[in-house]
């Protein structure tokens, strides 16, 4: 996944602690063969390369998001602020370059025989303060490594979406038909992020992602939550499941989910197939109607969704051949 590789970030103390541990444990293995004066020195480069060494290496393992999938670019800035990721990734970049820097400058010092305890001295503090300068964002970064790892996979094949209301079954109907395993139970607002999960028609695999329950307002009034859902719908959907409850035991009657199904056909590009879910709780006709509780005509939603978005393939093939 594409924040798999982001590194532990660590925070300005443990760096600096580990940094001059190091730098110590240098300069003692060089004071029983060399001048007091090459062991200072050999502390300060020490622990400047360790600290200039893993703040590069915190930011050359975040990826450039100018390149990253709209879809990722989009969920990190809505988790986690990519300007302030941009901001805090440069300064990290600039505290890197300049500890090298100051290790490097002082070493000169002790070359040019001024006291190397008090050039190491001056070393150690230049260096920390540099260092703690950027304490605030080393735990931004950290912070936001925490969250963006816990992003699902989402991969380049043939997309399923599946949303509607809270509580009307979304996370039933993934765990039913792929290797997604969300938490489902009784209560809106179960599902907190994105789930993803997969099965094989004729070897060729589909990919169905599960979105947190939206509700019937504005796009500006919705939660973090919910936009993540809009995310999916807008950028990774090749066709759109959506699930609605007649029997209203999810908590929100049809006109609600009627609204809110009528804003996604009017605003997102991918095609939409509906169905009626809880058909072991209601009787009357509502056109294609399932049970995830039962199973019943869950086959053939799989079947209709496939077919569309193979339909939806050729075309665009067809199209990409005409131009």
């Amino acid at each position: 996944m594409i924040f798999e590789k982001i590194r532990t970030v660590p925070g300005s103390e443990e760096l600096l602690n580990k940094a001059f541990r190091r730098g110590s444990r240098a300069k003692s293995g060089k004071i029983s063969y060399n001048t007091k004066r090459e062991a200072e020195e050999s502390m300060i480069m020490t622990a400047g390369n360790i600290l200039s060494d893993n703040l590069a290496n915190v930011v050359r393992s975040f990826p450039s998001f100018d390149t990253i999938p709209l879809f990722y670019r989009e969920l990190a800035d809505l988790l986690v602020g990519v300007d302030d990721l941009r901001v805090s990734l440069s300064k990290v970049e600039w505290a890197s370059r300049k500890v090298k820097e100051i290790a490097r400058m002082h070493a000169l010092r002790m070359r040019r025989r001024e006291d190397p305890k008090l050039v190491r001295k001056a070393a150690v503090g230049r260096m920390s303060s540099v260092v703690n300068r950027v304490s605030n964002d080393l735990d931004l970064l950290k912070n936001a490594r925490n969250v963006l790892r816990k992003l699902p996979d989402i991969g380049d094949e043939p997309t399923i979406v599946v949303a509607g209301y809270p509580n009307v079954g979304k996370s039933s109907f993934v765990k039913l038909v792929s290797s997604a395993n969300p938490e489902i139970a009784s209560y809106p607002f179960t599902t907190k992020g994105l789930a993803v999960g997969h099965f094989t028609r004729k070897d060729r695999r589909y990919q169905l992602v599960d979105t947190p329950g939206l509700l019937d307002r504005p796009l500006g009034e919705r939660s973090r939550i919910e936009r993540q859902a809009i995310l999916a719908l807008d950028h990774i959907a090749d066709v759109i499941l959506f699930i609605l409850d007649p029997s209203e035991t999810c908590g929100y009657v049809m006109q609600d989910q009627e609204n809110l199904l009528s804003e996604i056909e009017n605003t997102l590009n991918a095609p939409v197939i509906v169905v009626y879910n809880k058909k072991d709780l209601f009787q009357d006709d509502h056109g294609l109607s399932i049970s995830t509780l039962t199973g019943e005509n869950v086959d053939t939603v799989v079947d209709l969704l496939i077919a569309q978005v193979e339909e939806d393939t050729l075309l665009r093939r067809s199209l990409s051949g005409a131009a």
